[in-house]
């Protein structure tokens, strides 16, 4: 269910997926009950840390985690306000879930709670988009948020969205604080790339990982992101990896049609539909389809992928378009056509970010790209 909140910020924030509500909106969270369940240990047993690393692929709720986590914290009562430890001792708590109309929630939402700090890339008006890199000068805005924050004995809480975004000088900063939490302060980081964060972060953060969603929790999550995707909800699962915000992404931008005119003319090979490619091509040109593009440059990787895996021994569970898995086990026969399926998908995939880089013509790239996959579909036919 989607919280209702007020007027929200005019500005576009880095951490709301196009289409999608941001996880503060968001008042429920699937597929993730043992995370919330390892948090709920921690806090019962007063074993809670100071900073918690919440990891995993994108778009399986991380954020929504966090958010929750945050919300549960801030409407706990202040230490000492409990009437005491025995007979009177407050029952533990079975569930992170607050009440959407209740204080907490609303101040949340509207991003207006004094004790809770969002750290993430700022806006820059003036140029009109975000900053590559969340700058030191936003992660030293805790500072001020510590000084002027409640010190009543409630929690203050810290939302790093995401915590990969910070350059050199922004994680050197937050390391001091995580060093030397200030009384009360818990700080949830979320991080898509756990690995490339520093040792000494992930060192003194304690792991929560989350994992890829199936289909029945992707569907229940895109409905209550007010998306109707009950009827192909196991493909969207399938190609989306999991993630609610793939899904979301292919659900607004008609990814699952589009995939299924990528498997169409893929079908056509060894002998390519060169009128078909074209068509495909020219339907990513322009300023009004950069959306289009970017969903086929990924359709394309995600194909390769798995035809990959096909070849290898690990076909899709589930296709994600008609035709699919009877395409892939006639492009990918054996565990050598898989190796040349694999090492094209690396070669197309440097060969796209090269070309996002110097902005290569849409239409070219994706013809180039369509010609290579014809040539090593043409070289499998003639091993088979």
């Amino acid at each position: 269910m989607r919280a209702p909140v007020g007027e929200m910020e005019l500005q576009p924030e880095a951490d709301r997926a196009p289409g999608a509500p941001h996880p503060r909106e968001t008042q429920h969270l699937f597929g993730q009950s043992s995370a919330e369940a390892a948090f709920l240990e921690a806090f019962n047993t007063g074993r809670m840390h100071h900073a918690w690393l919440i990891s995993g692929p994108r778009g399986v709720g991380k954020a929504t985690l966090a958010w929750r986590i945050a919300r549960f914290l801030l409407s706990q009562p202040a230490s000492g306000d409990a009437a005491g430890m025995f007979d009177d001792a407050p029952p533990a708590a079975t569930t992170l879930d607050i009440g959407h109309d209740t204080p907490v929630y609303r101040r949340s939402a509207q991003l207006a709670e004094p004790r809770l700090c969002l750290i993430r890339r700022a806006y820059d008006a003036k140029k009109g988009k975000h900053t590559a890199k969340i700058s030191v000068e936003e992660v030293r805005k805790l500072n001020s948020f510590f000084h002027m924050s409640a010190t009543d004995g409630g929690h203050r809480v810290v939302i790093v969205d995401s915590a990969d975004e910070m350059n050199t000088a922004s994680a050197n900063a937050l390391l001091k604080t995580l060093e030397e939490p200030p009384k009360h302060a818990v700080l949830l980081l979320i991080s898509h790339q756990p690995s490339r964060l520093l040792p000494t972060i992930r060192s003194r953060c304690r792991a929560l990982r989350l994992g890829p969603l199936n289909g029945e929790d992707v569907s229940r999550a895109l409905d209550a992101a007010g998306f109707d995707a009950a009827h192909q909800s196991d493909a969207l699962a399938e190609l989306s990896a999991g993630s609610v915000g793939e899904a979301l992404r292919l659900t607004n931008l008609d990814g699952m049609d589009a995939y299924s005119e990528v498997i169409a003319l893929f079908a056509t090979l060894p002998k390519l539909d060169r009128v078909r490619a074209l068509k495909l091509a020219e339907s990513c040109v322009g300023a009004a389809n950069v959306d289009r593009y970017e969903l086929i440059l990924g359709l394309i990787d995600q194909f390769l992928t798995r035809v990959a895996r096909t070849g290898a021994g690990r076909p899709p569970l589930v296709e994600a378009a008609k035709g699919e898995a009877a395409l892939m086990a006639r492009l990918a026969p054996d565990g050598m056509s898989a190796k040349d399926w694999a090492t094209l998908q690396q070669e197309i995939s440097a060969r796209a970010a090269h070309a996002r880089a110097v902005n290569l013509d849409p239409a070219a790239l994706i013809l180039d790209m369509v010609f290579k996959i014809n040539d090593t579909a043409s070289r499998a036919a003639r091993l088979g």
